[in-house]
Formats: C-alpha cells, structure tokens, sequence
C-alpha cells in the first residue's frame, strides 16, 4: 500500500510527494500534482502543450496518469508553471524517475495484456478490491490447477510456456494478500461459478477447499449468491471496485471486457456501482452462510 507521503515546501504551495508505490499510482500522482500547479496558473491544456511541443491531449494524458514522463518536458513544465525551488523541482523530477520505472508485472509483459497492466499496478496499492463475479473464481482466491484450467479455455492454442507464465502471473498477484498489511478482499461470487466445473472434479475439490480456507482469513470476505435468490442487482456482469489510501487517488471500477477493459472513476459513476455492490452484498448470503455453502459443496464432492 502506499505509505505515508511527505510534504515538500516551495512555490506550488506544500505538496505532497509520496514516499513510495507502484509506478502506476507514481504517475497518477505526479500527474495530479501537475495538474494542480497548471490550474493554478490558469495556463490552459494547449497552452501547456505547445510549451512541451505536444498537443493539449498529451498533457491530459500526462495529468491522468496514462503515459510516462519525459524529464525535459518535466522541467518545461515547472518552469511554465513557475516552480522555481530546485530542491522542489528535483524533489518531482526524482518522482517522475520513479513513475517512468517498470513494475514487477514488467517481467510478464510477454503475456500481460496492455489493458489489464494499469489494473495490476492499481490492484498492487489498493486498501480495499471488492469484486462481483459470475463466472470464474476471482483471479485472487484461485489456485494454480484452477487458474491454469481457466487460462486454458482462454488460450488453448497457445504453446505450454506461454500457459505457465500467464499462470505464474496470477500467483504473483496473489503474494499481496500474504504482505503484513494486505488489502481487504470483499468478494460476491454467484453460485454457479462454484457449481461449473472447471478442470476436473479434483481441480474444483481443491479450489473449493482453498475458498475455505481464506474465508477464515480476517482480511477476505466471500459472499455467495445462492441460485434460490433468484435475480439480483448486478445482473449487468462482473465488476471490481478499487480503494486507495492516497487521497489524490479516487475510487476506481474495472470492468473487463473480452479484450480490452474499462477503467471507470467518476465520483458519480462511482457511487452508482457502489450501490449496486451494497445491494448484492444484502442479497447474497452471509459470510458465515457463504461457509457453510462452500462447505456442503466440499462434503457433496
């Protein structure tokens, strides 16, 4: 998770650096903080633009996160921007350095889809993933024969080494729910996802008691939606909403599309999906009841 940041005094007014994070969040920081500095000034995107010899899409673009930064256009920038204090001005070009870093994802590029690599480096700092699934178990909560199962009907013409490593990429995700100070992990799962075999009967034995057993943990909840609950708020597909201790960092809904992914943080559209989430949350099972669920699916394997 991201840790306590610190202030950084000069002529844009005491902003926050953050002491450390994931390069993805690194780059929705800096670029909010110059963002900032721009409004500020009241210095309009094409205005910035032209200063760094690019279009005013570019420095949205560089606002929100979306690209790497270029250490002259940086200088450009503060300098338009009237950041004068070196030891600010080094302060954000050292975190730009960081922001431009690849993450440990970056070893898997081979196989990482370009859309899901923003959601790596979001999950990688969140404090709280709820998820709503209805199809698979959450990349999460899966074991290596489940995740190696559904990799398969995904990919199935492509060579073994390249199964592995996409299943190699997914137990990597999962080492932050070992961290000592992991994110909490609230997920809704539909029953049919438990009841659709995946692999063999062996394959799902295993993932069901593998759910059981991170139930107990004080930092995952599972909720099942049993079949006799009929149909149910979010009827419209899976979805994931992030939460972040960083301030500048709003709530994010990842919806994955077959190949592409949406990235959604208006507070609005925001608020609609937690309410849909809250609602599910009622309507499923307990966490206790969820138990048992799993439980008599276990015992009836």
């Amino acid at each position: 998770m991201i840790k306590a940041a610190e202030p950084v005094g000069g002529q844009a007014g005491g902003m926050v650096i953050p002491v450390s994070g994931g390069p993805t969040v690194l780059r929705i920081l800096l670029g909010a903080q110059l963002r900032r500095l721009r409004e500020g000034r009241r210095i309009t995107l094409e205005d910035a633009g032209k200063r760094i010899r690019a279009s005013h899409s570019k420095i949205s673009r560089l606002e929100t996160g979306r690209v790497g930064f270029k250490d002259r256009d940086i200088i450009d920038l503060l300098t338009l921007y009237g950041v004068t204090d070196e030891e600010e001005r080094e302060a954000l070009r050292a975190l730009a350095r960081r922001a431009n870093a690849p993450g440990w994802w970056h070893d898997y590029s081979d196989v990482l889809p370009h859309w899901f690599e923003a959601y790596v480096g979001l999950e990688e700092v969140a404090t709280q993933i709820r998820a709503y699934e209805v199809q698979f178990v959450p990349g999460l909560l899966q074991t290596e024969d489940y995740a190696r199962a559904v990799t398969l009907l995904g990919h199935d013409s492509e060579p073994p080494r390249d199964i592995e490593r996409r299943v190699r990429l997914r137990m990597a995700r999962q080492s932050m729910l070992d961290r000592e100070e992991p994110p909490n992990l609230w997920a809704v799962i539909d029953e049919a996802v438990l009841q659709r075999p995946a692999g063999s009967p062996d394959i799902m034995h295993g993932q069901l008691k593998h759910l059981a057993v991170l139930a107990q943990r004080p930092n995952v909840t599972i909720q099942i939606i049993p079949f006799q609950a009929g149909g149910h708020a979010a009827a419209g597909g899976p979805f994931s909403i992030l939460r972040f201790a960083e301030p500048d960092l709003p709530d994010v809904v990842y919806l994955e599309q077959l190949t592409s992914a949406l990235y959604l943080d208006k507070p609005e559209t925001v608020d609609s999906y937690l309410r849909v989430m809250e609602r599910i949350c009622m309507e499923a099972a307990t966490p206790a009841d969820s138990a048992e669920i799993i439980a008599g699916l276990i015992a009836g394997r």
